[in-house]
């Protein structure tokens, strides 16, 4: 596969390429976001299903880390758009 995109790395501009990296980046970054914020809240249930007593601790602990998730995945996509190259 690297091979194919090696050849045709000529056909597209070094602007293309830094859109299409972007692109690819931004993409892997939502697609992780996603992953790690199911896995978190799917483990917070099952310990409230567990242990109901420590409901409150354990959803407050869930927000607390999905909201430092989603700051990782909004910093990650502004880089993503920053190198994208302004044209016009």
């Amino acid at each position: 596969m690297l091979s194919t995109l090696a050849e045709t790395a000529p056909l597209f501009s070094d602007n293309g390429l830094m859109g299409l990296g972007a692109g690819i980046g931004a993409g892997l970054v939502c697609i992780g976001a996603a992953k790690g914020i199911g896995h978190l809240a799917g483990n917070a249930v099952e310990a409230m299903a567990r242990q109901p007593e420590v409901r409150n601790n354990a959803f407050i602990a869930m927000i607390i880390a999905a909201a430092l998730i989603e700051g990782f995945t909004f910093f990650a996509l502004v880089v993503c758009n920053a190198i994208v190259p302004k044209v016009g």
